[in-house]
């Protein structure tokens, strides 16, 4: 039975993830820790309050008493840390936030495991910290580590926290850096569900420049299966990209989910870009594929009409987020555009 500390459960993919290792791996304890800031939201996890197996602690990662408590009460054997702060326009108001939970509160999990002597962390990051591409190439496990923003320096130097106490006190760790993730109970600031919000209520779609930016989507189910196969089955000390072979400029991706939704390109607003903005990234997953038996099993337009079909049917979900730091957030970015 595997008992897992789970970092960030309440967020995007950390939710995404605690479901499906519930409905998947029935022999699994999960302990969800999560601070439950403005994007870690228990609504992501209704009906999984009560479920065996399943245990949420309100903390925070920096708090090491209490990380420990839950590793010695649990009997944790892995830790997979999600918890971050994530949004690139957030960490350029305000970096030192991202400093505190993405580095801070990587070195406070990685001193509880390796004086809780834990079998396995895996350290969840981002292919951000890889920089920018031209119009060739990918990244792969071996590129240079070249962040351009305050975001994807903390989570950068959060994977060197990591391998620091791997081959310092030999904790078992494993990295994963994944592409642009969407899906079910995404935080409205991101590209795809802020679209969506906006068009749905017939407000104007902000996009940064010309909208020419390239990403690669994976959707989130396609992940969270990925992290399993690297807690399951990686041999220690591996970093793993892992992508959704699905290239698209933000332009494209804007484009197809008005043309989903009925709704008109003249909702599209471009605006002053976002400062050091990447052009574009790329992932190669070609180790995962090959040592972990994983794929992609999600295309990108099947993805997007999964996510807009949920977020047509949670349209509560949305709306209750949609208000307070989200509202006040979104005006101060983007006005009345």
């Amino acid at each position: 039975m595997k008992r897992l500390l789970v970092t960030g459960g309440a967020g995007f993919i950390g939710s995404n993830f605690i479901r499906m290792v519930l409905d998947e791996h029935h022999d699994c304890l999960v302990v969800n820790l999560d601070k439950l800031t403005y994007a870690g939201n228990l609504e992501n996890l209704a009906g999984i309050e009560g479920r065996q197996g399943y245990v949420f602690v309100r903390g925070d990662i920096c708090d090491g008493p209490l990380v420990e408590k839950i590793i010695d009460e649990h009997e944790i054997d892995a830790i997979v840390n999600f918890a971050a702060e994530s949004h690139v326009d957030r960490s350029i108001d305000e970096p030192k936030v991202f400093i505190e939970t993405n580095v801070t509160g990587t070195l406070t999990l990685l001193e509880a495991a390796r004086d809780k002597k834990i079998s396995r962390f895996v350290q969840i990051s981002t292919d951000e910290v890889y920089g920018s591409l031209g119009p060739e190439g990918k990244f792969t496990e071996s590129t240079a580590l070249h962040p351009n923003s305050p975001y994807s320096a903390s989570k950068a130097a959060g994977d060197h926290l990591v391998e620091a106490f791997g081959h310092t006190w030999g904790i078992p760790y494993n990295i994963t850096r994944c592409s642009n993730n969407y899906g079910p109970y995404q935080f409205p600031e991101k590209l795809i569900p802020l679209m969506l919000n906006n068009a749905l209520n017939d407000r104007p779609l902000p996009v940064y420049g010309d909208g020419l930016q390239v990403r690669d989507w994976l959707y989130v189910r396609d992940h969270c299966r990925a992290v399993w196969a690297v807690l399951a089955g990686a041999p220690a000390g591996r970093i793993y990209n892992i992508g959704g072979c699905s290239e698209k400029t933000n332009m494209e991706v804007v484009e197809l989910i008005l043309e989903r939704l009925g709704k008109a390109k003249s909702l599209i607003r471009h605006v002053t870009d976002r400062p050091g903005h990447d052009r574009r990234y790329a992932i190669d997953a070609a180790r995962i594929m090959a040592e972990l038996d994983w794929k992609p099993s999600v295309s990108f337009k099947t993805g997007l009409d999964k996510t807009i079909k949920w977020y047509l049917e949670n349209k509560a979900w949305l709306e209750n987020l949609v208000s307070g730091d989200y509202r006040s957030y979104y005006e101060k970015m983007y006005g009345n555009r």
